[in-house]
């Protein structure tokens, strides 16, 4: 149904233009370069649901609100990396691109009230969005 907002994404991203996608947002990310969604049996739904970043190892506990996850077999060849997992039931909770400035979480890192444990994210996404102006 949004396959032109899914354009949009894509054409934003490969212009070099930083994005951050949160919830819809990183479904729509994950989209734009050919990777599925699925529709989840109940959804994660409540300010108390546990990701793990795979990167670092860290554990969060996050906000969410979503029935949708990306298919984490789908990530292959298509540019983007797994990033969080969600701890209950190991759906895609977040997805980088490898080499343009794009990365996307499912939760809510801005959700309150709730925990703001990944407050951070948007710091991050600050210095994506200074290091791309300065080029």
């Amino acid at each position: 149904m949004l396959m032109h907002q899914v354009k949009t994404v894509r054409e934003v991203v490969e212009s070099g233009t930083p994005v951050l996608g949160i919830c819809l947002g990183m479904q729509l990310l994950s989209l734009a370069f050919d990777a599925d969604t699925y529709k989840l049996r109940y959804g994660h739904r409540g300010p108390n649901k546990g990701v793990v970043d795979v990167v670092t190892g860290r554990s969060y506990i996050t906000t969410q609100n979503h029935g949708y996850a990306v298919n984490e077999a789908t990530l292959r060849g298509t540019g983007l990396t797994l990033w969080f997992r969600n701890v209950d039931d190991e759906t895609v909770e977040g997805v980088r691109h490898v080499k343009l400035p794009a990365i996307g979480v499912q939760f809510h890192p801005e959700g309150g009230p709730g925990p703001r444990d990944t407050s951070w994210i948007f710091e991050l996404f600050k210095k994506m969005v200074s290091k791309c102006g300065d080029s």
